[in-house]
């Protein structure tokens, strides 16, 4: 089909025996300001075969020796292959359930997406796009780990948005007639984590299918109550999208040396993905709140109210929220109210907010911001002189969707989506040259 964008895989795993809780390490974009704990984890890992030794933790990727780590990342990727520490499964996704502290589990499946339907630009139009923007410069060093690398291991995470979880969720009735290919605890502090393999077959052209429902277009123009004129998004990434943008690059490399007929499945057009259900009962979307800090509250209030009117919009500080507007309570000691901004351009409330601060913050350099999660460290901090707290509301799951398929990528700082501990850890790979 035209449209689809996902490819079932064959995927690899350790072989069996090996320690799976010290093969499954976090990935590598996290704690990237705390080397204790990468100390620790290597610690841990000992010598045991670990995908610590296939991956560079970007905690030392500003460090002297990281051309020498990823040379040993490349043999160590060799090495894994040339003994057989790697099984190659036969072609299927991979169901997996991750407990990690929550009431509920994340519940998941991992295949390969398409490299041809995803685009990182500004203004793309792919049917795979980044929910936030990507840092362009964030590519270069992580394409260097990835040239010469023979496979990859995969901490992207793929969201769909599916309120009748239809695709993914039914499959796990299956889970006693699929083999278990792996159950293990993850270590600090990461949780236990269960796969089950999927084989090509019914079962996954049922989820093909599903998927396929999700760039129907009159469909989907009803989901989101738009037009033609808004590009199809059945899958937008909510993490790892710089680890996506380096396969981009790294496939829009190979792929000039290919004729047509290899670049059609070539395995570097292919990146492993583990996807999700955004309307999965673990995944908690909060609110990230906005702190200036320097400022003066009218100054920056008559500064916001400008911009607005400026767009279009009618901007003012009102005392409680007002029906079909943008409305934030602004806290700062002396003066309190809601920042209302009526008939708002932006499609929603955290791209509002962002583009108006951002207009400001540009004319007022000496001013500085800081997103915090947690309403009440924001009141604790906007209480104190010089401070501003702005808070954002809730934010409803397809509001995701929905603000990417109107405005384009997500301001940063929209929303959280887990603590460190809860992102993915790196079990699965794949071959990325023949």
């Amino acid at each position: 089909m035209a449209n689809r964008c996902t490819y079932i895989p064959r995927i690899m795993l350790p072989r069996k025996g090996i320690d799976l809780s010290a093969w499954a390490v976090i990935a590598c974009d996290q704690y990237t300001s705390q080397p204790d704990y990468w100390a620790e984890t290597d610690r841990i890992v000992g010598d045991a075969p670990s995908t610590l030794r296939l991956t560079l933790p970007e905690v030392y990727l500003e460090d002297a020796d990281v051309a020498a780590r990823t040379a040993r990342i490349h043999q160590t990727m060799r090495q894994y292959l040339d003994n057989g520490m790697l099984e190659t499964l036969p072609a299927g996704m991979i169901l997996t359930e991750r407990w990690s502290g929550g009431a509920h589990p994340r519940r998941g499946l991992v295949l390969a997406v398409d490299l041809e339907t995803y685009d990182y630009q500004p203004g793309s139009a792919s049917l795979v796009r980044p929910t936030e923007k990507t840092v362009v410069e964030r590519i270069p060093p992580r394409l260097k780990v990835r040239q010469g690398a023979s496979i990859e291991l995969p901490h992207i995470m793929l969201l769909i948005d599916d309120p009748d979880r239809a695709i993914i969720e039914p499959l796990f009735a299956q889970t006693g007639s699929l083999e278990k290919v792996y159950d293990t605890d993850l270590m600090q502090g990461g949780g236990h984590i269960t796969g089950w393999f999927l084989p090509a077959g019914a079962a996954t052209e049922a989820v093909e299918a599903g998927f396929d429902k999700l760039s129907d277009r009159a469909v989907f123009n009803r989901k989101y109550g738009c037009t033609d004129a808004q590009a199809l998004l059945p899958f937008a990434v909510g993490d790892g999208n710089h680890s996506m943008a380096t396969a981009k690059a790294y496939w829009e490399e190979v792929k000039q040396g290919l004729s047509a007929a290899e670049q059609a499945d070539h395995p570097a057009r292919f990146v492993l993905a583990e996807v999700v259900n955004i309307h999965d009962e673990s995944i908690l979307i909060e609110p990230v709140h906005r702190v200036l800090f320097g400022v003066e509250p009218d100054e920056l209030l008559d500064g916001l109210t400008d911009f607005y009117q400026s767009a279009g919009c009618k901007a003012y500080l009102a005392d409680a929220p007002v029906e079909n507007a943008h409305c934030y309570p602004l806290l700062a000691p002396g003066k309190a109210g809601v920042l209302v901004v009526e008939a708002p351009k932006w499609a929603i409330p955290v791209a509002t907010l962002q583009t108006g601060l951002d207009a400001y913050l540009a004319q007022h350099p000496s001013v500085k911001i800081d997103y915090i999660h947690g309403e009440d460290v924001t009141r604790s901090l906007a209480a104190q002189p010089g401070n501003v707290g702005l808070l954002l509301p809730d934010i409803a799951k397809n509001d995701l969707f929905r603000g990417v398929v109107f405005d384009g990528v997500l301001p940063r700082k929209t929303f959280s989506m887990g603590e460190a501990h809860e992102k993915r850890y790196y079990m699965e790979a794949k071959a990325i040259v023949r």
